[in-house]
C-alpha cells in the first residue's frame, strides 16, 4: 500500500471502540509509517499499537484539550516541512467529542493536505443498533454533569423531529435516565448501548422506564450511548 504524501499531510485515523479486529488495513499502514502520531494518551495508543503488532517508525505527540492550540501550531509547521501525521483518539473517530477539530481547522487554514480514514464511531454504531429512526438525528456529545442542566437540555429538545444521541459516563447513566423520565415521561422510547463491539455488549431499547429498570440490574462498566426517539415514535 502506497499513499503517503511526499509533501506531508494530516491523516485523521479512526481506531476501534473495543474490538481490535475493526481496525482497517489502511489505518494500520499509516500508524506504522507516518512520522508522528498525535494522540490523546500516548500510553493508550502505545498499547493499541502493541496489541496490533505494528512496528511504528513515528514519534508520539500528546495532543489534548489543554495543549491543543500550541501543539496544533507545531504540527502544522511539521507538516509544512514534509512530515506525515496520524491524528487518533483513544477510541473511535478523532474530533467526535474528543480533541482534534482545532488541529484540522489549523491545517485547513494552512492549506496542507488532509484526509480522513473512516472507521469505528460510537454514535453511528449505536444508532444502527438502537432500532430507532435513522433518517435524521442530532448528536449532543456529553451532557452537563448537573441534573438541572441536563433537564434543561431535555426540555429544549423534547419535541424534536429527530433521534437525539448523547454520550454518558457510567457514573451518571442512572441519573441521566431519571432526568429523561422526569422531563420526557416514562413512556418515551429510548435506547441505551454499552460496551459496543466487546464481549459484553448490551443494548436496551424500549420505554425510558423499562430501560432504566434494565440498566439498574446490569454492570455499569464502560461508557454509554443514549438515544432518544422523537415523541411520535413507537415500537
Amino acid at each position: 500500500m502506497k499513499e503517503l504524501n511526499s509533501q506531508g499531510g494530516l491523516y485523521i485515523i479512526s481506531v476501534p471502540i473495543g474490538n481490535l479486529n475493526d481496525i482497517s488495513e489502511r489505518a494500520k499502514f499509516h500508524l506504522e509509517n507516518n512520522d508522528i502520531i498525535a494522540c490523546e494518551d500516548t500510553r493508550v495508543t502505545g498499547k493499541l499499537i502493541e496489541k496490533l503488532n505494528l512496528k511504528k517508525k513515528g514519534a508520539f505527540r500528546s495532543y489534548r484539550d489543554e495543549n491543543e492550540q500550541h501543539i496544533a501550531e507545531q504540527i502544522v509547521s511539521e507538516i509544512q516541512a514534509g512530515k506525515s501525521v496520524s491524528l487518533v483518539s483513544d477510541a473511535g473517530t478523532p474530533a467526535i467529542s474528543d480533541p482534534g477539530f482545532r488541529l484540522i481547522s489549523a491545517c485547513q487554514k494552512a492549506n496542507v493536505p488532509i484526509t480522513a480514514l473512516p472507521g469505528a464511531c460510537a454514535l453511528i454504531n449505536a444508532l444502527c443498533l438502537s432500532g430507532l429512526p435513522t433518517d435524521s438525528f442530532l448528536f449532543l456529545g456529553f451532557l452537563p454533569a448537573k441534573t438541572s442542566a441536563r433537564k434543561k437540555t431535555f426540555t429544549l429538545h423534547q419535541n424534536q423531529p429527530y433521534t437525539l444521541i448523547i454520550y454518558e459516563s457510567c457514573h451518571r447513566i442512572e441519573k441521566c435516565l431519571e432526568d429523561i423520565i422526569f422531563v420526557l415521561g416514562p413512556q418515551r422510547i429510548i435506547s441505551v448501548c454499552r460496551e459496543m463491539t466487546k464481549l459484553h455488549e448490551t443494548v436496551f431499547t424500549g420505554t425510558s422506564k423499562f430501560v432504566l429498570e434494565s440498566i439498574k440490574t446490569k454492570s455499569k462498566k464502560g461508557e454509554f450511548v443514549v438515544l432518544i426517539a422523537k415523541d411520535s415514535f413507537s415500537l
